[in-house]
């Protein structure tokens, strides 16, 4: 079979489509034609070795497949082979033509639900549920503002945000990436590279600011969505493509309001009955239409390279998913 290995950190030029043996299942596991294998910014971030799981070199990128089963080991009973499925291989191992994982990692795929479509589920609106229902406790009527509304985890947000009754305002840095905020459900937006993003805020909430941030970005920018927050407000942490920031807690103190962790991989660890529920929910909503996950780039395997660069540029919007056709 065909696989992208990373054989040295460094950019995206150094990954290779090399031959390797094809997967053997044992007890318990699944071999799966691969059909779909998100990209994600974490996985741009072990190519240079910054991300906080190490992966020892020579390795496969990427967590998550989506494909067809075409062969079990012993001990498999309820899955038979050319059922649809969705698949976690943990932090890397996924971006071959097929993919073996432990039948427990697998999940069916609804017909209804296409491959690209389904991938990247749990990285995203996985957080993003996970974030909003669980850790920020989102009620219907309340306002969210998200920060890095134009990515993949981002737009998520914004779209389980009006899924579950509240009024969403999306923050980004373009005004390209703030239409398609629009939509997708957004209420408001506002452009944090030409606009006072606490001041907007607070304008957009008739003073009273919001009340739930899902801050995928960091930087300078958490302190300015954590001063727009609302009496007892709930503040998510989910990542930092614009740095690590220094919040000042005194303004915790102050709006009486928590800043609240979301790591999903955590909860995949601690709580992996939980995780699959919200797996189980979120196939749920794509396959009655009330999600329509957004694929804004699609790459073959050859192209593995551009797929990763799109990301590194932030010039990716929404999801970006390599397609496989391998066949046996």
């Amino acid at each position: 079979m065909k696989a992208i290995v990373i054989q040295e950190f460094g950019p995206p030029q150094n990954l290779k489509v090399v031959e390797m043996d094809d997967p053997v299942p044992g007890i318990g596991e699944v071999v799966i034609a691969a059909r779909a294998v998100p990209v994600t910014f974490p996985d741009c971030l072990m190519l240079e070795d910054k991300y906080q799981f190490k992966a020892p070199l020579p390795f496969v990128p990427c967590g998550e497949v989506a494909g067809v089963v075409v062969e079990f080991g012993e001990g498999v009973e309820d899955l038979s082979i050319g059922d649809r499925v969705i698949a976690s291989t943990g932090v890397v191992g996924s971006l071959a033509e097929f993919v073996v994982v432990p039948v427990a990692a697998v999940r069916r795929l609804p017909e209804t639900v296409g491959f690209a479509e389904s991938t990247g589920l749990m990285y995203a609106y996985g957080t993003s549920y996970y974030g909003l229902r669980y850790r920020g406790e989102l009620q219907p009527g309340e306002t969210v503002l998200v920060l890095g509304a134009g990515g993949n985890v981002g737009l998520s947000a914004v779209e389980l945000g009006k899924l579950m009754g509240a009024r969403v305002i999306a923050a980004a840095s373009s005004q390209t990436k703030l239409d398609l905020c629009r939509g997708r459900g957004a209420d408001e937006t506002i452009n944090y590279d030409e606009e006072d993003l606490k001041e907007r805020a607070k304008e957009l909430t008739g003073g009273r600011g919001v009340d739930v941030v899902v801050d995928c970005v960091g930087g300078d920018y958490a302190e300015q969505a954590l001063r727009a927050m609302a009496w007892g407000g709930r503040f998510l942490v989910v990542g930092f493509t614009a740095g690590i920031p220094r919040l000042p807690l005194n303004l915790a103190l102050l709006k009486g309001c928590q800043i609240v962790g979301v790591f999903l991989g955590g909860l995949q660890r601690h709580d992996p009955e939980l995780a699959h529920s919200i797996l189980e929910q979120l196939l749920e909503f794509t396959a009655s239409g009330q999600l329509k996950p957004y694929v804004s780039g699609r790459y073959s395997l050859a192209e593995a390279q551009k797929a990763f660069q799109s990301l590194i540029d932030r010039q990716a919007t929404g999801k970006v998913v390599v397609e496989l056709t391998a066949a046996r």
